[in-house]
C-alpha cells in the first residue's frame, strides 16, 4: 500500500513544480503582470468610466448604455450645478476623482439602505478600484468632499471618520475653503 500511495505522488509533485516553475517564468518575463492586468479589467462586474462629470459623478458604459453613477455618502463642492456658481475646491475635486481612475476599471456596489437611484436618475453606487481602493472615502479622507449625512448607507460611520480626520488634519477644502454647516449635519463649500 505504502508504494501505491508513493507513486501517486509523484505525479503531483511533478505538475506543483511545473506550475510554480511557470508562474516564476511569466513573472521574470513579465508576461505575468501582463495577464493579471488583463483578467482585472476583463472580469464580470468591471466598468471603465466613459466619462467624468464632477467630483462625486461619472459616466459608465453597462449594458450598451451610458449610466451616470453618483458616489454613495460623499458630495462634492459643485462645478457644473445650473444656478450654482463653482464652488470652492469644486475642480480639484474633479481632478482628484480623473486621476484617481484614470483609465482603469471599476467596480459598483451598491448599498442596501440606500435607494438604487437618486432623483436625477443616477445609480447610487460605492465606487472600488481593482485593488480594493473605494473612492468615495478617499474623497473625504484626503479633503475634497464632504461626509453626505442626509440619507441612511452602511458606510455612514466611516465615511464620517474620514471627515473628521480630514478636517482636523486640516487637508485638502478644510485647509483651502470656509466650509459652512446645514442644518442637517453636512457642509456646503463656499464660492470660489
Amino acid at each position: 500500500m505504502k508504494h501505491v500511495l508513493h507513486r501517486r505522488r509523484r505525479p503531483i509533485v511533478a505538475s506543483l513544480i511545473l506550475l510554480a516553475s511557470g508562474f516564476v517564468y511569466l513573472q521574470q518575463h513579465g508576461s505575468f503582470g501582463a495577464a493579471a492586468s488583463l483578467i482585472q479589467t476583463t472580469q464580470p462586474g468591471l466598468y471603465t468610466v466613459q466619462s467624468f462629470v464632477d467630483g462625486d459623478t461619472i459616466a459608465v458604459s453597462m449594458n450598451g448604455q451610458i449610466e451616470k453613477i453618483r458616489f454613495i455618502g460623499v458630495d462634492t463642492p459643485e462645478t457644473h450645478k445650473p444656478n450654482t456658481p463653482v464652488q470652492c475646491y469644486g475642480p480639484a475635486a474633479s481632478n482628484f476623482t480623473k486621476a484617481t481612475i484614470g483609465q482603469r476599471s471599476i467596480r459598483l456596489v451598491s448599498d442596501s439602505l440606500s435607494t438604487d437611484r437618486d432623483r436625477y436618475n443616477r445609480l447610487l453606487r460605492y465606487v472600488y478600484l481593482t485593488d480594493g481602493t473605494l473612492v468615495n472615502e478617499q474623497l473625504i479622507l484626503n479633503g475634497y468632499g464632504f461626509y453626505y449625512p442626509y440619507f441612511p448607507f452602511t458606510k455612514s460611520g466611516q465615511f464620517a471618520s474620514a471627515e473628521a480626520r480630514a478636517q482636523s488634519n486640516h487637508v485638502g477644502l478644510w485647509a483651502h475653503c470656509q466650509p459652512t454647516p446645514t442644518d442637517q449635519g453636512g457642509f456646503v463649500s463656499n464660492p470660489q
